[in-house]
């Protein structure tokens, strides 16, 4: 399905409420935004709506307070995308050699099986564990609360790490559409039409590329804590393994899931999170400036990709130009911000999380009418601020019939008018 088809008839712009509108004005991260886009797509002069900036310098503040991640639950795709309430595909890390040879080509024209990206599942996983779990994540105080689930919050972990990436993204700009219901605001991403063409005319040594990553995933995950790993068979991209975790940033109360690659087998290893393990692989680096750029460019995605669930460490092979590791280095993600605080120009943790605790506020106060059918796009480009539109019944609805039709008709939900 094209999600970025020119904005039908039916798409509108929604102005807060007035007293919102005056406190987000109030706050020099928002700014008004002149202009919207009508329902052929076209710029015209509006009303002033609220923006958000993303510069740097106006996020450089304490770091917020984030509450130790929770794992509440967990669940399993297999080899057909097919859901599973269960941890059956959990893998075990096996520590690799210093020195470990691994082909990364090996494999990739015929024990792949590549997943269909052009399927666009939204959040369809998640809110099938959701409905799997309504005793975890409901309201404890159901009979008075509008809120059928106890959480403000509800998405993927990598959209919340596109939002902490962004003040020092310059190349990839975003879309997230959201919606307000029975009290939650659910965030799904859409696909920018430069996501689209670049997914649709990959060139071949890129798709090879993205497929020694999940090689090397091969070469350190068995299937059970008693095995090893086993580098012969099939790399299948339609198997995961995702936790589900819960925490609060600031007074945002956040419910996402993540896949997870493996956890360690030590069976004295911490409960989840803090026994899971995120693989990775890069390009070696041979000379200071390669160095610096890997701090300043990939430990950024790395460091909030794992952040965020409470995943510890990452295990980064570094492979040769012919795709074969020849190393293996840990990176702590209690000791990155170490690691890059002598580089010039680097990016800072503490502006990457409050700029997403201020987005989810610039959210809250922009997404005000709770209904399935209506979502705000929030859209950003590089070097520019976030701005939104809103569309009711349009092909960016996310929310599928079942689980608006569950949830609706839950005992945990009230009524609204």
């Amino acid at each position: 399905m094209d999600h970025h088809r020119p904005h039908n008839q039916r798409s509108a712009h929604k102005r807060p409420p007035d007293d919102s509108t005056r406190n987000l004005s109030r706050n020099s991260h928002f700014r008004p935004n002149k202009y919207h886009e009508s329902g052929k797509g076209q710029r015209q002069e509006s009303q002033s709506f609220p923006a958000l900036s993303t510069r740097k310098e106006l996020y450089e503040r304490d770091f917020p307070v984030y509450k130790q991640p929770v794992e509440v639950g967990s669940f399993s795709l297999d080899s057909e995308r097919t859901f599973f309430n269960d941890s059956r595909q959990m893998r075990y890390y096996t520590e690799p050699n210093r020195r470990p040879n691994f082909d990364l080509r090996d494999g990739y024209k015929d024990r792949y099986i590549k997943r269909d990206e052009g399927v666009i599942e939204k959040l369809d996983h998640m809110l099938r564990w959701i409905l799997a779990n309504k005793s975890k994540v409901t309201s404890k105080a159901s009979t008075s609360s509008s809120s059928a689930l106890d959480v403000d919050f509800v998405t993927w972990r990598g959209h919340l790490t596109k939002l902490l990436t962004t003040p020092y993204e310059s190349r990839e700009g975003w879309l997230l559409a959201v919606t307000r219901f029975r009290g939650t605001l659910y965030i799904s991403e859409v696909e920018t039409e430069a996501a689209r063409r670049e997914r649709e005319n990959r060139a071949e040594m890129h798709k090879e590329m993205m497929y020694w990553g999940y090689k090397f995933e091969q070469y350190t995950c068995s299937d059970d804590v008693n095995s090893l790993p086993d580098s012969t068979g099939v790399v299948n991209t339609n198997e995961a393994f995702c936790t589900v975790v819960q925490t609060r940033l600031t007074d945002h109360r956040l419910l996402f899931s993540g896949e997870v690659d493996c956890r360690d087998k030590d069976p004295n290893a911490p409960a989840p999170p803090a026994c899971y393990v995120e693989l990775k692989t890069s390009a070696e680096i041979c000379t200071p400036k390669q160095r610096s750029n890997f701090h300043r460019f990939k430990l950024l995605k790395w460091w909030a990709q794992s952040f965020l669930p409470g995943v510890p460490r990452i295990v980064a092979g570094f492979r040769d130009h012919d795709g074969v590791v020849i190393s293996v280095e840990t990176f702590h993600i209690s000791k990155i911000s170490h690691l890059i605080k002598n580089e010039h120009n680097c990016w800072k943790p503490t502006v990457c999380m409050n700029f997403c605790c201020d987005f989810l506020s610039f959210v809250k106060h922009v997404a005000t009418e709770d209904h399935p059918g209506v979502v705000y796009l929030f859209s950003w480009e590089p070097h520019r601020d976030v701005t939104y539109s809103v569309h009711r019944d349009s092909q960016y609805s996310f929310l599928p019939h079942w689980y608006v039709k569950e949830i609706a008709s839950s005992p945990d939900s009230v009524s609204q008018s």
